[in-house]
Parts: structure tokens; sequence; C-alpha cells
């Protein structure tokens, strides 16, 4: 089993993290309450008042929902599946098939799969914010209908506000947000148990058999019931992916000491006072607070949907940095907004990008009701690819039987597979969206991949071995000039084209020349020791390679700081720095592995990929680029 990265065990250090992470992990679960039971409910019987059947039937798969999927799958099982401290179904993907034998005909089909789970993520990550944020607005009608034509601009309002405080950095705003959430999360607790109080016989909601009783009577509705259901547990791929911005002990202690507990009261509560009062069933959540605390309770929901979003847009910008690091996107601005955690970053492209994604489903859809009928089809699937991904992990990385990993994934998969039968209904009222969304997402992340493999293999038909250039190299001939001159090279066994133009075209070579090859490792970090190497190919000529692990800063220069060339450590501030800037031209007239439309896709991807004077931290002063034309 992978081991994480150190992180401080000391309790303030917990307990503040934990709180931390109330802020920006559970937001998503925690604010399930104020829409699922009333779409589980209005499934269930769309004209009619629910039944004390209904009632404690639909409890009851809650209860067991939030228990299996969420308490055992993810706290228990999946959070262990952590590559060196970092979650999502990326690291997962790469922790298998790093264990894997790689002759195995199942392990690029692994990988695939997890690299459509990831892009899945994408699409659940545009619909959790306008969601959480409109159903909390849409509270304000049943304080008084005067606010219904302001619903949908107050929304739009607060979306735009919460992705513009993003740089700020998931520890400022986990810091802003954890205590916001604790106080909701003790309001959750504190209304459920009045009504459960009052009516303790809601408790019987417990027993499974309430559950199954209602899905074997309801026959095809209770699937459909199941869809939403499935509402409550929409996080939990959420948690996973935020695994880096915390730990898994603050996130476990959150969960079972505060969360799952609020949670449960809630649930149980709402559930109370329906029946006694079935009526309520148009909006249990707020009618379930007594009138005089209704508009408070509005305002703190919308402050907490609003930090429900948090959960998603975090997870979403630590994919894109794990998906770019391991070449399945082109280079993007990554800032990392805490020195004491590596994994909390923020994305600018992406932040904006959800923003207006957002922003539009807002407009489109009008109503909360309207979204969920589009909400959980891309999350069942992920997290039936994180099942699957996860019996692998069990088998190869952790020891586990074949039967043993078999029947406890089997289980898992039983139910989501059930939840994601439950989710079809779904697809023509909305949840097409998250799909199309996570396929071309998918669709992007394999064109870059292959572009790059192809990339690679044309570099190594075209380019020169660099061990034999000194011993062809006609020194006499060059002019040296004093200093070090570094040549960004992505392949350590060829000769860089910049260098090949120096020396064509100026007949200058430097006293000392460094080919340096960045390489990203499939763990998120490199011991400082261990990030260069450096190998003498003789005639002033030194191959070095800088391993950074994808979660690290890929600064070039620190990296060449202190390095020992010709018995004198480098300083890279006083480099000169030699880089090749590709512009990828489409073969329209010949066949090479990739459709035309792909290969305009990736063309397209790689002139916007941010400059690698930038993505390497080199200063612009000391660059050179030195341009060419590749057909593909």
């Amino acid at each position: 089993m992978q081991q994480s990265t150190d992180r401080p065990h000391g309790r303030n250090y917990l307990a503040t993290t934990a709180l931390g992470a109330l802020g920006v992990v559970y937001g998503d679960i925690g604010t399930s309450p104020i829409y699922s039971v009333r779409e589980a409910l209005h499934a269930a019987n769309p004209s009619g008042l629910p039944t004390r059947f209904d009632i404690l039937g639909i409890l009851s798969l809650i209860f067991w929902a939030l228990t299996i999927v969420v308490s055992i799958k993810y706290l228990i099982f999946v959070l262990e599946a952590d590559n060196y401290g970092e979650g999502g179904i990326l690291a997962l993907t790469t922790l298998v098939n790093r264990a894997m034998p790689k002759h195995r005909r199942d392990v690029m089909f692994l990988m695939l799969m997890g690299l459509f789970g990831t892009a899945l993520l994408y699409g659940d990550g545009m619909i959790t914010p306008a969601i959480s944020v409109l159903s909390a607005v849409e509270g304000l009608e049943t304080v008084t209908p005067a606010f219904t034509p302001y619903v949908i601009p107050i929304t739009v309002t607060i979306l735009v506000a919460l992705f513009s405080i993003q740089r700020n950095g998931t520890d400022r705003v986990g810091k802003l947000f954890g205590p916001i959430m604790l106080v909701w999360f003790v309001t959750l607790g504190w209304i459920g148990t009045i009504h459960i109080i009052k009516d303790p016989a809601i408790l019987h909601a417990v027993l499974p058999k309430y559950g199954i009783e209602f899905l074997l009577r309801n026959g095809a509705t209770g699937f459909v019931v199941l869809g939403s259901v499935f509402l409550v547990v929409t996080g939990g791929e959420a948690l996973y992916a935020d695994l880096g911005h915390f730990g898994k002990d603050p996130i476990r202690l959150a969960w079972f000491i505060l969360v799952l507990p609020a949670l449960m009261l809630d649930y149980f509560g709402q559930g109370a006072m329906l029946l006694g009062h079935p009526a309520a069933a148009s909006d249990p959540f707020f009618l379930v607070a007594p009138r005089w605390a209704l508009l408070p309770l509005v305002l703190l929901s919308t402050a907490a949907t609003v930090i429900a979003s948090q959960a998603l847009i975090s997870g979403t910008y630590s994919l894109t940095m794990q998906a770019v690091q391991l070449k399945y996107l082109p280079r993007v601005h990554v800032e990392h907004t805490s020195e004491r955690e590596h994994g909390q970053i923020y994305v600018a492209s992406v932040n904006w990008a959800l923003m207006v994604a957002c922003v539009l489903l807002v407009i489109t859809f009008q109503t909360s009701s309207a979204l969920a009928a589009a909400y959980g089809v891309a999350v069942t699937l992920t997290m039936v690819i994180t099942t699957c991904l996860l019996y692998y992990y069990l088998r190869h990385n952790s020891g586990w039987g074949r039967l043993r990993a078999g029947l406890l994934c089997g289980f898992f998969l039983s139910i989501e597979l059930t939840f994601f039968a439950g989710n079809i209904d779904k697809i023509p009222h909305g949840g097409w969206f998250p799909l199309a969304v996570g396929g071309l997402t998918y669709l992007t992340m394999s064109t870059w991949r292959l572009g790059r493999k192809r990339l690679a293999a044309l570099r190594a038909e075209s380019g020169i071995p660099l061990e034999t250039l000194a011993q062809n190299l006609d020194c006499e001939n060059l002019v040296r000039v004093s200093g070090t001159a570094v040549f960004m090279h992505a392949d350590p066994t060829r000769v860089p084209a910049a260098l090949l133009h120096n020396i064509r075209h100026n007949q200058v070579l430097h006293t000392r020349n460094l080919i340096v090859t960045v390489i990203i490792e499939d763990h998120p970090h490199v011991p400082r020791s261990e990030i260069t190497s450096v190998e003498d190919l003789g005639e002033s000529f030194y191959r070095v390679q800088c391993r950074f692990g994808y979660m690290d800063r890929h600064d070039v220069p620190d990296a060449l700081r202190g390095v020992v060339i010709d018995n004198e450590p480098l300083n890279p501030d006083r480099c000169s720095y030699f880089l090749g800037r590709e512009t990828i031209l489409p073969r329209h007239w010949l066949w090479s592995g990739m459709a035309v439309w792909r290969e305009q896709i990736f063309a397209l991807m790689a002139r916007n990929a941010q400059d690698a004077t930038a993505f390497f931290h080199i200063p612009p002063s000391n660059v050179m680029e030195v341009g060419s034309q590749i057909e593909i």
C-alpha cells in the first residue's frame, strides 16, 4: 500500500484541518438534505401525498446509502488508496497501473476507464454549484412569494462571487467556510432532533426491510426513486478527490464525529415531521423548521450551499493538475495557494470555465428540481468505475485474494449499478448534459495523450542520438563563448532542435552545455535530494534529468541550483536557456495513426498550452526560443 506524505499529526492541527475539511470536503453531501428528500418523495408519488410506507421506505434507503456508499466504501476503503497523500480517480488509476504487470491486456483498458471516470467528474463539477446554490435561494419563496422573480438573479450573483474568491486558495476558503459549516451541521442536528423526539417511531427506518419492501412494491417507480435517493451520496467522489487538500484523518474525523450524525438526524427529523404533516412534502427541509427560524435557515442554507460548491471546485483543480502532469492535458497555469499543503491549488482557466457553465445551467434549467433531473447520472458511472479500480487496487496493491476483493467490490457494484438503473430515466431530462461534458473531456484527454505519443515517435525517428553528438562534432570550427547553455528537451536520448539550430546557423557553442529533460513521476512528490541527476557526455556536454512529482512545483532553475558541473556549483540565474517552440501541423495527406479531426484538435491544444518558460519557472530574460514546425 502506498504511503501518504508526511503531515503534522498534533491534536490542534488535526482539529483545525478537520474544521477546514467541513468547509471544503463536506459541503456537497452536507447540503443534500435541502432537496434530496423532496425529490425522492415527488418521484414516489408525483400527484399525491406521501404515505407512511413511502416515508419509512425512502428514509431507509437514504440511511443505508450513506452508510454503505460513503461511510464504508469511501471513508474506510477508498481513502486508503492514496497516491502518496493524493486522492481522486486519476490517482487510483495510477496506483493500479503501477502495480499491475505491464503485459496484461486489461492495463490499457483500466487506464482508459479511469480517464473516462475523471472526465465525468467535470460534468458533475458544473452541476453541483448550480443545484446547491439555486436550491437554497429558492427557500426565499417559502418565506414570501415576492422573492420569486429574484431567485435566478440572486443565484447568478452568488455563483459569480463564489468563483471570484477562489484565487485566495483552499486553505483560506476552508478557514472562512469551516466555522459556517460547523454551525450548519449543528443546526441540522438540532432541528432534526426536535422532530424525532416528537415521533421516535421514525427510527424504525434504520431497518433495511423498509427500503427493500418499498423497492419490491413499487417496481419501476422504485428505481426512479433511487435516482433521487442517490442525491444524498453525490459528494462521495469529490470527497476522495479532495484527499490531497486535507488528508484522510481530518476527513474521517469530521465525518464520523459531526457530519454523519447531523445528516442522519436531519433526514429522520424531516421524516418524523412528514409522518404527521404529509402536505409538507412540497418542501420538507424548510418546513421542518419553526416559523421564526425560517428566514435565518434560508440565509444559513444559502451560505452552506455556496460552500457546498467548494468540494467539486477544489476537486476539479486537483484532477486538472494531475491530468496535466500525467500528460493527459496540455500545460495550464497552476497556482499553489498554501505553503503547508502542496495539494491546495488554484487553476484560473478551470475556475472561470466552471463559472460560465454554472451560470448558463442556472439560466437554462431555472429550478433546482429541473437540475436534479440532470444530476447523478455521471456520478453513478464514476462511482462504478472507482469500484472496479478498487478491486484491482485491493488485488495488486493491498494483496487481497480474488474472492475477498471480489465479494467486497461486487457488493458495492450491486448497489451502485442499481442506483445507475434508477438514474437512466434522467438522461432525456437533462442527464445527457454531464455525460456529454464527460465525453468531450475524455475525447480531449485521449487526443492529447495520443498526440503526445505520436510527437515523441516523430522526434525519435528524426532526432540525432545525443551520445554521438560530441564524437561527430567539429569543435575546431565552432566559436566557444563563455557561460552555460541549458537546452530543454523532452527526449533525453536525442539532440534538441534548438542546439542543432545554434550550431548550424550560428556556429557557436557555450563553454558548458546542459541537455535538460524534465520527467514527471507518477507519484506526487520527489525528495529534494533525488530531483536532479547529471551525466557527463564529454566535450562540455552534460545530460541532466530533473524529476518532479506531479504535485510538485516544476521549477527548473531551482532544481539546477547548486548542481556541480566541472567541479563548480551551477548558478542557474547566469545560464542561458534555449527552448524549442514547436508548431504542430496536421497531415491532411497522410495517415499518421490519428484521424484528421483529432490531429486538428491536438494542434489547437498545443498552440494554447501554457508557455514552457512560465511552466518551468524560467526567467524570461534568460530565454531564447527556436521555432520549428512538425507535421503529425
